[in-house]
């Protein structure tokens, strides 16, 4: 369970990859790039203008991984999986809870009192970590008023009321958070959330890193035969990954937001690796998403404490183990979902 396979990002326009016998080759020009072996990959992503070979693309299918195409700034366009297989009863089992208002309302509420619990840590972690007190004050008083969302959530009787209450607290969270970036803060302004398209630096970043978690949860899901696109939280709508929307809100603060900050704040990430678009849209960079991924990546490899399981794991792995506790309560298993907390 410890093994954590990888995937293989691709960015760089016009690469042609495909394999020879049991190893992928990726090739720029007719001159070799990389070269690995094949079984040790669970998934490829492609950026932008990326060939494959008809034969990789057979392979992997047959192998049940999973090919993942997005545009240059990380928006989702396709996905090319294998049949489907796995257990045609738990997702039966998924489409009766989705039915069941009770049991989707106890789930939702359970995902955002995660999702807002590791949010509000990420914000006393900024606070104890800064050097300005306006900034610190400000810090813990978001944290105080997600506090008392997170309380008011058990009295949350209908699924809009609980998406209400986490919005309120989303705009909470996204007033303060350029108040924990310490290097050009003038840059990496936040006036609050906005995507498709991103107009801000902190925005792109923050879309192109939730665009690579959603690809993790998704395969996820589909890891333990959940349906992807029949989430409890997120409305279900055609084409709408919605069960793996639901499962990357604990993760979104933890591992995307925390990941933004830590780049900007040691240059990692600065104003060069941005560039702006027709319509006041901008985007990352070629060199600015390698940056970002390559950092994802390593991030994914952190040693973390799972309070259920009661062990440490890499990162990366909490995708695939809170899907099978998702899969556990859908089958009647655990009673409740249990969130994963920082």
């Amino acid at each position: 369970m410890k093994q954590l396979l990888n995937t293989l990002y691709l960015m760089t326009p016009n690469m042609y990859v495909h394999i020879d016998h049991e190893t992928l080759k990726v090739e720029k020009e007719r001159q070799l790039q990389l070269q690995m072996p094949l079984h040790h990959l669970g998934g490829i992503v492609c950026f932008g203008n990326i060939m494959l070979s008809s034969r990789l693309i057979h392979k992997c299918a047959e192998d049940g991984r999973a090919i993942v195409f997005l545009d240059h700034t990380g928006h989702f366009k396709a996905r090319i999986e294998g049949p489907k297989s796995g257990n045609i009863l738990l997702r039966i089992a998924q489409h009766e809870t989705h039915c069941d208002a009770k049991k989707c309302l106890t789930l939702a509420r359970n995902i955002v009192a995660g999702k807002l619990q590791n949010a509000r840590g990420v914000l006393m972690r900024g606070a104890r970590e800064t050097k300005n007190s306006d900034d610190e004050a400000r810090l813990r008083e978001a944290g105080g008023r997600l506090a008392r969302v997170i309380k008011r959530l058990p009295d949350c009787i209908e699924l809009d009321s609980i998406r209400g209450a986490e919005g309120e607290a989303g705009r909470s969270y996204f007033s303060v958070f350029d108040t924990m970036v310490s290097a050009d803060r003038n840059i990496f302004a936040l006036n609050g959330r906005n995507r498709r398209p991103p107009r801000d630096p902190m925005n792109a970043m923050l879309s192109f890193s939730y665009a690579l978690l959603l690809s993790d949860c998704i395969s996820a899901a589909e890891g333990v035969s959940l349906d992807p696109q029949l989430g409890f939280l997120h409305a279900v709508r055609p084409g709408r990954p919605s069960l793996a929307l639901d499962l990357m809100e604990e993760l979104r603060s933890i591992l995307c937001d925390r990941l933004a900050l830590t780049m900007i704040n040691r240059k990692q990430i600065t104003q060069k690796h941005f560039e702006k678009r027709t319509g006041g849209a901008v985007s990352l960079t070629e060199k600015g998403r390698k940056e970002m991924v390559v950092a994802y990546q390593k991030r994914k490899q952190d040693e973390i404490f799972h309070r259920f399981l009661d062990r440490k794991m890499p990162l990366g792995l909490v995708p695939h183990i809170q899907a099978r506790l998702f899969a556990r309560v859908i089958r009647g298993d655990m009673a409740e979902y249990l969130a994963f907390r920082s």
